[in-house]
């Protein structure tokens, strides 16, 4: 495993974000376009999480969001930010990353 230096860590913003809206991606069978509140802002993210989570189970919860990802578009839609997960190999689980406790939308991980 290759380390990082305390430094390269530090400029990662993850924050703590809820899940505001959840659409199914028209052009793509596992993408959902969501929506996270991350407190002074609201970020999308377009992620592959539909074989995983239901929009149900997506709309309102608590999630660890890495805010300061380069944009990216993914069939057409933009990507700001990332939702961290544990994701097995094979790919065939993957979970969300949630705070332990209710936190407000914007908290800083440190």
């Amino acid at each position: 495993m290759e380390t990082i230096a305390y430094g390269d860590f530090a400029k990662l913003e993850i924050r703590v974000g809820k899940i505001t809206e959840v659409v199914r991606h028209e052009n793509a069978d596992k993408l959902y376009i969501v929506q996270i509140d991350v407190g002074e802002k609201s970020l999308q993210t377009v992620t592959s999480l539909v074989p995983y989570y239901t929009v149900e189970e997506l709309l309102g919860k608590q999630v660890v969001v890495l805010c300061n990802l380069a944009k990216a578009k993914m069939r057409g839609e933009t990507s700001e930010c990332m939702l961290l997960c544990a994701e097995t190999d094979d790919e065939s689980e993957s979970v969300l990353l949630t705070p332990e406790r209710a936190m407000s939308a914007g908290v800083r991980i440190v």
